[in-house]
């Protein structure tokens, strides 16, 4: 004698079934759309960008040899780059937004984890800028 199934039950379940993929569904498309703005508004370095953040890295090099503490140097870089975000990006100076921000914290542990000449780091961050913007440009052509 074959087992009655009762169709209730299979319409609950695929009703419960179809519900959770459909919240899934809306969750997944949610967090693509939240995250999209943030990439296609990255803020692309200027040249003159690059120039001036490379004469910062300079600088931190110039105090790193005159005796500056590493802590002490990158707790103050974090403390005013967190005072520059409560300032509108558009009037900020080069830590317009996230990547900008890590760019030139981790340039600036560099010149404490990896001590080269003052010159060499400004170079090496000017480069690596340069090469950042560039790569910025294109993920902005590409529509991503």
């Amino acid at each position: 004698m074959r087992p009655e199934i009762p169709t209730r039950s299979i319409q609950i379940s695929s009703a419960a079934s179809f519900l959770t993929s459909t919240i899934f569904t809306a969750l997944i498309l949610l967090l693509m759309l939240l995250l999209l703005p943030a990439r296609s508004s990255a803020h692309s370095l200027s040249v003159n960008e690059c120039k001036e953040g490379s004469d910062f890295i300079r600088n931190a090099a110039v105090a790193r040899d005159n005796g500056a503490a590493e802590t002490s140097f990158i707790d103050r870089i974090s403390d005013d780059i967190e005072i520059i975000r409560a300032f509108p990006p558009q009037l900020r100076w080069f830590v317009q937004d996230d990547d900008d921000a890590k760019l030139l914290l981790s340039a600036a542990v560099n010149v404490f984890d990896h001590p080269k000449s003052a010159h060499a780091h400004q170079v090496d961050f000017f480069n690596n800028c340069i090469a950042n913007a560039k790569a910025t440009a294109s993920v902005r052509n590409m529509g991503m």
